[in-house]
């Protein structure tokens, strides 16, 4: 029955009034319904005896035993203790023209990026590059969060600040990486899930306190490889777990179920997958009593596989991921973090960082010139996200598709 049915015209009521007048509704109607089934003849389908009329009424009292007076606190979803301050937080990084700058790449992969420049991969290097980064004068202006790997939450700069309170200052607010990585999941077809949850507590309790206020855990979904119904499941129940986890201790979860880029199918059987992928999750979310408007959400747009012959147009792809937000996402999400991958512009480090770290090169003399390569690259996302973005005057570097088959950090 429609649930307004049920409500009526009690919004405005106390809780006490309005939980009465629920209760007197749902035994009305309940009462309505046994009468409809069993027949205002009183003749019971069952057993084709004749019950009196009176019997009947007798019902609702059956039912009203067991429909006991319940609070109304009782059916409301607990919220964590940092309530406000989550809102407060998603919305900060929410905020229209900014978005998140993703420099949690775990120290290996770090290392092949300065690999690719001829420096070798050691604490101070790494130091000195994501000094760079979160250094660069005006990067608030473009950037609202920043992910960091936990070896950068606890690092300092160059200079001896905390990389933290640098972001901080900037106007940016600092968020951590909080997944033990992918590995595979025994009884599927060669898929993988995410590890990560135990000590979760724990470790999300100890980066708040050191200044972290969001979280990211990343989960994959493959299609060439089903998806079958048990990776679905576990990765839309393991964000669920870690997005409660991470309220209760003070975090921003950023659910992201990466729908992999992998594969020949067509736009249509990625749109397929990410439907079903989408309601899993917040199903599990509902389930685990996860608070929608403290979580940011980072989807992948909807696209051909890499290697569909078949390529889709940006409208297309604009087209078919407005369609899939609008059916699965609850407005009460405040913002979502669209993960390209190079497919077009993206926040995503090894686009944003890519032109920044080629023109560094290690050398000390060109951190200012790299900084303003930055910027330009913040600005033109900033840009795209306001709808103001033209590739007029890019170069061919920045130009460049991001995409790595099987990427994994």
């Amino acid at each position: 029955m429609p649930l307004r049915c049920l409500i009526g015209n009690n919004a405005s009521a106390s809780p006490e009034k309005y939980r009465r007048s629920f209760v007197e509704k749902f035994m009305s109607c309940c009462f309505t319904e046994k009468v409809i089934a069993h027949g205002l003849t009183g003749e019971n389908p069952l057993d084709g005896s004749q019950k009196s009329t009176q019997s009947l009424l007798r019902l609702p009292a059956v039912a009203a035993v067991r429909c006991q007076p319940v609070s109304v606190s009782a059916l409301t979803v607990r919220a964590s203790s940092y309530a406000d301050e989550l809102i407060k937080t998603a919305k900060t990084v929410a905020s229209p023209g900014r978005g998140i700058l993703a420099m949690d790449e775990s120290n290996a992969t770090c290392g092949k990026r300065l690999a690719s420049i001829g420096l070798e991969n050691t604490e101070a290097n790494r130091q000195a590059y994501r000094t760079l980064l979160v250094t660069a004068p005006g990067l608030g202006q473009y950037i609202s969060g920043a992910i960091l790997f936990e070896e950068t939450l606890y690092q300092s700069t160059v200079d001896g600040k905390k990389i933290v309170d640098v972001l901080v200052e900037q106007g940016i607010v600092p968020g951590i990486k909080v997944d033990k990585g992918l590995v595979p999941l025994a009884g599927s077809n060669n898929e993988s899930w995410c590890q990560g949850h135990d000590g979760l507590a724990s470790r999300s309790a100890a980066y708040y306190q050191q200044g972290a206020r969001f979280a990211k855990w990343r989960t994959v979904v493959s299609i060439p490889n089903g998806p079958s119904a048990l990776a679905v499941k576990e990765a839309a129940w393991g964000l669920a777990r870690y997005a409660a986890i991470s309220q209760d201790n003070g975090l921003v979860p950023i659910v992201e179920p990466e729908i992999l880029l992998d594969g020949e199918h067509g736009i249509d059987r990625t749109f397929e997958v990410a439907q079903k992928v989408w309601a899993e999750v917040f199903f599990y979310l509902g389930e685990n009593n996860v608070m929608f408007e403290g979580i940011l959400l980072k989807p992948s747009m909807v696209t051909p596989g890499a290697e569909c012959k078949e390529k889709a147009t940006p409208e297309q792809v604009a087209d078919y991921t407005l369609k899939l937000l609008n059916r699965r996402i609850p407005p009460a999400v405040p913002g979502i973090m669209l993960q390209t991958h190079g497919t077009f512009l993206s926040r995503d480090a090894r686009a944003l960082q890519n032109t920044c770290l080629k023109t560094w090169g290690g050398r000390p003399e060109n951190v200012k010139a790299a900084q303003e390569t930055l910027l330009v690259r913040a600005k033109a996302n900033s840009l795209a996200q306001l709808g103001k973005y033209t590739a007029e005057g890019e170069s061919e570097e920045a130009k460049k598709g991001m995409f790595v088959k099987g990427y994994s950090y």
